[in-house]
């Protein structure tokens, strides 16, 4: 993801280098560049975000509410025991 990344920005910074006068450069470069590499970024880097406030490394006030629902798990909830543990022997 980040070699896209980095070619990305080469040829935008590349195109802005071309530009008549040093604003339309900065703006494309912006506009061209930054704008769509941060949103690229953004978007491609949500499972990684995911899978770090699944490991914990992310406190949990920042951690995104992935596939709960918008409910948090709390201990002892029955979701996180094993199938059948609160199963009874047939008589």
């Amino acid at each position: 993801m980040y070699i896209v990344a980095i070619a990305w920005i080469y040829v935008t910074l590349l195109m802005a280098a071309t530009e008549r006068s040093l604003v339309a450069g900065v703006m494309t470069f912006l506009t061209y560049g930054l704008g769509p590499l941060l949103l690229f970024l953004w978007l491609f880097g949500g499972p990684r975000r995911r899978r770090a406030a699944a490991r914990g490394q992310i406190p949990s006030g920042d951690a995104p509410q992935a596939r709960t629902g918008g409910r948090t798990s709390v201990p002892g909830d029955v979701a996180h025991e094993p199938d059948g543990a609160d199963a009874k022997a047939d008589k």
